[in-house]
């Protein structure tokens, strides 16, 4: 037996090592046949890589900018990204679209109706995101006063405000195109193109920001002009791989043309994935403009804090979404049955991850945050939020495996009634009342975090065991 297990361990190490490889590589799998354990796995590398990237884009500028020492600047940061929000959540919700019909053609076996319906898709998000920039270069200023920012704030961060939203095309084809890849379990090239995108930022953030050589310091503008710049070059190599015809999915020239009935169906499932997001971001934003009341550092120290948290959720994020995946493919494949076995196996992954994030949380909050940020005050807010914030990190873990579980059906419906519920009539009142009833202060804003998330994960897992999901038609 001892001869055995050391050759029984080599074994298992070189499969493992094979399936990373293979998961990286992009190679054309089927998802609707064989072992779970291995779709959840090759799916839930490339895609927690993708979004590791994503969390490290949250927590990049904030980093730089701290560096400036300048509380109006993290602050700038800060509230932008609050009203930016609406803007991910526009294209997560076009993102979500694009990935539950380009999903359920791929498992039906028919990749030419998949690239349709991506290229669908694309004209939609371009429409949106020309309104959306025009509307920011205009109001910038008008937004920052809106999230109750100081005029010395205002002055420091308009140009910034007005950049970030002037390139929102590359947030919304960035978040869309790879939410197509997804969908056609293509992870892998979604994830190279956030690691190309996040490569271009963080070299050109610092240089930009604070100076290099011949190139002047920009301030808290060059982190808008290095962001914008790094997500551009990240689309543009997603742009190549789309039309190249060497992928999954390969868009064709009659594909350009408009196709209503598909337009029409994608914008009903759009349409409620964005107010599914609209509302939990909307009520973020609520968070933020309540921790204004208690001035600019509280809200520099909430933001370091939801970078932080984001920077943590976003891989956990990257393995729900294999579940989407999968729930779209099989339930195209007529098997529903293995779409849920699916989503139970990523949701123990996903719990066994949140359970190491808590612990890191709860016990290195402060050197965390320190690396982050250098001003004390700010760093007693950020620690506080990651502490109590953190204590919900398992029920977040389960919560959104079983949400994207739903919107990876095309059931986008029944989230955005969960969380209309969960963070209008619970979260925002409790976080009022916590805040500046009880004069809890900002503990108050998180713990009605952590209690409006934990309610929404409860009914989320109840209305998911029904299974109504698994007869929507798209």
């Amino acid at each position: 037996m001892s001869d055995q297990t050391p050759n029984i361990g080599t074994l298992r190490i070189k499969t493992f090592f094979s399936l990373f490889k293979q998961a990286l590589s992009g190679q054309e799998q089927d998802y609707t046949q064989g072992s779970i354990r291995r779709a959840v796995f090759l799916l839930a590398v490339p895609m927690i890589l993708e979004m590791c990237m994503e969390s490290v884009f949250a927590v990049v500028d904030i980093f730089f900018v701290g560096r400036l020492n300048m509380s109006e600047a993290v602050s700038t940061v800060v509230l932008t990204e609050a009203v930016l929000t609406l803007v991910y959540s526009l294209a997560i919700g076009l993102s979500m679209a694009a990935t539950a019909m380009v999903a359920r053609r791929i498992g039906e076996k028919n990749p030419e109706a998949a690239a349709k319906a991506g290229m669908q898709s694309l004209m939609i998000a371009l429409f949106i995101t020309v309104i959306i920039s025009v509307l920011g270069l205009i109001f910038a200023p008008e937004i920052l006063k809106l999230m109750g920012a100081s005029p010395e704030t205002i002055r420091i961060g308009t140009t910034y405000t007005r950049i970030i939203y002037g390139g929102s095309v590359v947030i919304m084809l960035l978040f869309l195109i790879n939410g197509i890849f997804r969908g056609a379990g293509d992870a892998s090239m979604a994830m190279r193109s956030l690691w190309i995108a996040n490569i271009c930022n963080i070299i050109l953030c610092p240089v930009l920001i604070h100076g290099a050589g011949p190139i002047p310091a920009f301030g808290i503008t060059g982190a808008a002009i290095a962001t914008t710049i790094g997500r551009g070059v990240g689309v543009l190599y997603q742009l190549y791989h789309l039309f190249s015809g060497k992928r999954i999915i390969k868009i064709r020239r009659h594909d350009f043309f408009p196709d209503w009935p598909i337009i029409k169906s994608i914008s009903n499932i759009a349409w409620t994935g964005t107010a599914q997001f609209l509302i939990a971001s909307a009520s973020w934003m609520v968070l933020a403009r309540i921790m204004a009341e208690f001035g600019d550092q509280a809200v520099a120290g909430y933001g370091v804090a939801i970078r932080l948290i984001m920077f943590f959720l976003l891989p956990a994020w990257g393995l729900s979404n294999a579940a989407a995946t999968l729930v779209g493919q099989n339930l195209g494949a007529q098997q529903p049955e293995r779409a849920e076995k699916s989503v139970w196996r990523t949701a123990q992954y996903n719990t066994v991850f949140m359970i190491f994030v808590t612990l890191v949380f709860l016990l290195f909050a402060q050197p965390i945050v320190a690396f982050m940020n250098k001003d004390v005050t700010i760093e007693s807010y950020a620690v506080s939020a990651l502490r109590i914030v953190s204590l919900g990190y398992i029920f977040y873990g389960v919560g959104m495996v079983v949400t994207n579980a739903f919107n990876g059906a095309g059931d986008t419906k029944t989230p955005t009634l969960i969380n209309i519920f969960g963070f209008w009539l619970f979260q925002v009142p409790l976080a009022l009342l916590l805040a500046l009833v009880f004069k809890l202060g900002p503990n108050g804003v998180f713990i009605a975090i952590v209690l409006a998330e934990t309610g929404i994960t409860i009914a989320g897992i109840i209305i998911f065991r029904r299974g109504k999901w698994k007869k929507i038609k798209i």
